[in-house]
């Protein structure tokens, strides 16, 4: 969702997914692939952690054809689904987005990459992200609950937690991981 108007974004995360087992089904539900896999360089500001004590986010994404800024509000969650306000615009220029930013006091807190590959069916966006910590696959729009279904994943299976969480609980099992979840080839 890129409109920069005010959405409710509805979201499931599946994580140690099989990507060829999704993108065989995909393709026999007749799933449309949208381009290529894209690198994404994801940036999370904070000023003194107030947007995280109240659930809320602000992303900087860069892509190789510029940027997003996205805030999303604090999750709900209904049935396995993640349900949140979320606002977002596509940015010409990502690096002087990043210093704008800065200067309104916000501060780069930590940063995470994927790898993206989109699919469409009907209303539902499909992406397979591949992470340095694994593939994940999230359904997003309405109907998504019932094309995980069709995937063979279960609704109520979904993660409930963001990449950077995940990467939290990720590093306490790995001390020596670096701070971000970046690929290794990418510092």
């Amino acid at each position: 969702m890129v409109s920069g108007e005010y959405e409710i974004e509805r979201e499931l995360k599946f994580s140690n997914v099989e990507h060829s087992l999704i993108r065989e089904k995909l393709r026999e539900l007749q799933a449309e692939k949208m381009g290529v896999p894209v690198l994404e360089d994801n940036y999370i500001f904070d000023h003194k952690d107030q947007l995280k004590n109240i659930g809320c986010v602000l992303r900087l994404r860069i892509e190789n054809n510029g940027g997003i800024i996205s805030f999303k509000g604090p999750p709900t969650f209904k049935e396995g689904v993640k349900i949140r306000q979320e606002i977002e615009t596509r940015v010409e220029n990502p690096y002087k987005m990043r210093k704008i930013l800065e200067l309104l006091g916000y501060k780069v807190m930590r940063r995470y990459q994927k790898i993206r590959e989109v699919w469409r069916l009907g209303g539902v966006t499909i992406y397979l992200d591949r992470t340095p910590i694994g593939n994940f696959v999230e359904f997003e729009g309405m109907g998504s609950e019932k094309v995980a279904l069709r995937c063979g994943l279960d609704p109520e299976n979904a993660e409930k937690k963001s990449y950077v969480e995940l990467y939290d609980e990720y590093r306490e099992q790995h001390p020596n991981a670096p701070l971000d979840m970046i690929f290794e080839n990418e510092k």
